[in-house]
């Protein structure tokens, strides 16, 4: 294989990314304001508050509630997608 038949092979095989957009804005915008108040409370950990914010956004994608919890919760990235696994996984257990 010659070096430009492998570069025109990655070339093809990288497909840019479609965007996920929320299903519905204003409970993500709802949420994520919600997720700065609790933050200010005393005793609330940022467990509280990421639990709280999955109630309201449980239906969109993994993404926009992995944004919201740092956004709203005030988590690393890695951080939000650890509690969107835990409360997954607690939803669906109690369903």
């Amino acid at each position: 294989m010659t070096a430009d038949a492998e570069v025109q092979k990655v070339e093809t095989s990288a497909a840019p990314q479609q965007p996920v957009k929320a299903t519905n804005p204003a409970a993500v915008k709802k949420a994520v304001a919600m997720g700065k108040e609790m933050r200010k409370a005393p005793d609330t950990s940022k467990a509280d508050v990421a639990r709280k914010m999955f109630e309201t956004i449980a239906d969109e994608p993994r993404e926009i509630i992995v944004q919201a919890f740092v956004d709203g919760a005030g988590l690393t990235p890695k951080g939000a997608q650890t509690y969107f696994y835990n409360c997954r996984r607690k939803a669906t257990a109690a369903n």
